[in-house]
């Protein structure tokens, strides 16, 4: 498991990843940081929120499709979800669903 330190930053260069993947590859999403949460919204209104769960060293995720709840793995260096469902592969997957049209952000 993580301790805090490495917690924090390995969740703070992920929601910067996403952030400036948004940026380069999706910018008709609009997104917001305030705090701990990371909030994606999409022209129909619709939105995604991503926010750190300190206590657990997760990363949720909420979007139309449900809530998911991401652990660390760090022998593939990647947030996970059921052993099988990485955190920017769903992302991708929900953003394109709610945009209707492929997002790439990995």
């Amino acid at each position: 498991m993580l301790d805090d330190h490495d917690y924090e930053a390995r969740v703070r260069a992920t929601l910067a990843h996403i952030e400036q993947a948004i940026e380069t590859h999706a910018p008709d999403i609009d997104f917001e940081t305030e705090g701990e949460i990371l909030t994606l919204e999409f022209p129909d209104g619709s939105h995604i929120v991503i926010n750190k769960q300190r206590p657990l060293k997760q990363i949720w995720l909420a979007a139309r499709a449900g809530g998911f709840h991401y652990d660390y793995d760090a022998a593939t260096d990647h947030w996970v979800r059921n052993s099988d469902h990485e955190l920017l592969a769903d992302l991708e997957v929900f953003a394109s669903q709610q945009l209707k049209k492929p997002v790439q952000l990995r």
